[in-house]
């Protein structure tokens, strides 16, 4: 029997049940909390959030993975309170969402700090708690590229993945070859890695998408609900039936015991307005049924649901390492 890291303690593979695998309870930058225009009175975001959360659940969702790195927002102890108010199990992850977004105290920090800091958060707990993370957040910074620093984030997410036997989950597929090259010099299998938002508006690739699950990793159709239909909908939406015949596309190639789904959307947007009428409900309420109306068949909502987020969150086997650092102090 496997097991995975959630904020409430490590659960059985077996009890994931339904699992949004790329979502946010509150996503900001770094310095969103100063930014009065976008913020709810706390007792009004604990209320929005729950609903979505509950409804979630009344849905089937049983596992939500919110993606949210360090300084992004991330709220474990908050995490713990909706867990506990909802009964939606809740992973959190360490990691950044990319480079660009990362606190300058992080960004001259050695390889070494950083697969330290990842280990620490998933061995040991998150900002000074018993919540472990269960999975690695890493990204591209803007510009389409691995940024150095990117690049000494990734190595270490690689690192900590190994040691810890936590998959790694990324913000964009973009640079895919360089972020597998990494992967591929520090021996981690790509099946431990969800290449994410392969449906980004600004970044599609399609062959990337195949090379990709052909050597075994994961692709993420989980910008889903970003549609260019919708009001002030962002510059990374789509079409909504351009996603779907992607979608489509994909798992006509055989590839959808390599396809993960998620709407990657906020309980309650930080420091910005997220998009109107978006909530990892998505999927049920509009994703599915377009999916169903093509005749997808349901055994394919299981597994894209059930199996896969089973197969990539459940913790591997840790290889031994030789720690470098010792963290005392809350990350």
């Amino acid at each position: 029997m496997g097991k995975v890291n959630t904020v409430l303690g490590p659960i059985a593979t077996e009890d994931l049940g339904i699992t949004a695998m790329h979502e946010h309870v509150g996503f900001g930058l770094p310095g969103c909390d100063l930014d009065t225009q976008w913020w709810k009175k706390p007792e009004e975001a604990f209320d929005v959030t729950v609903q979505k959360l509950r409804r979630f659940r009344e849905h089937g969702g049983k596992t939500f993975v919110d993606c949210t790195g360090i300084g992004n927002g991330r709220d474990v102890e908050y995490f713990q309170v909706l867990s506990r108010k909802t009964g939606v199990n809740i992973i959190a992850v360490t990691g950044f969402v990319a480079g660009d977004s990362a606190l300058p105290y992080f960004r001259n920090k050695p390889v070494e700090y950083l697969t330290d800091l990842f280990i620490h958060e998933i061995t040991v707990g998150i900002d000074g708690t018993s919540a472990k993370a269960g999975a690695i957040k890493v990204g591209v910074s803007r510009g389409g590229k691995l940024s150095e620093l990117d690049k000494r984030i990734y190595r270490a997410a690689a690192r900590a993945a190994l040691q810890t036997g936590v998959p790694i989950i990324t913000h964009l597929c973009v640079d895919a070859e360089s972020a597998i090259a990494i992967f591929d010099e520090e021996g981690l299998p790509l099946d431990r890695v969800l290449m994410g938002h392969a449906d980004d508006g600004g970044y599609l690739d399609e062959d990337r998408d195949t090379m990709i699950a052909e050597i075994g990793g994961w692709v993420g159709f989980d910008t889903i609900g970003y549609d260019s239909e919708m009001e002030s909908s962002p510059y990374w939406s789509r079409p909504r039936q351009d996603r779907v015949e992607h979608f489509l596309r994909f798992l006509d190639k055989g590839f959808v015991d390599r396809a993960l789904i998620s709407a990657d959307a906020n309980c309650c947007a930080l420091g910005w307005p997220g998009l109107k009428g978006h909530s990892v409900n998505y999927l049920f309420e509009e994703f599915l049924p377009d999916l169903r109306k093509a005749g997808v068949g349901e055994e394919v909502f299981e597994q894209l649901l059930v199996h896969n987020p089973a197969k990539i969150l459940t913790m591997q086997k840790p290889r031994s390492f030789v720690k470098t650092v010792v963290l005392t102090q809350k990350s």
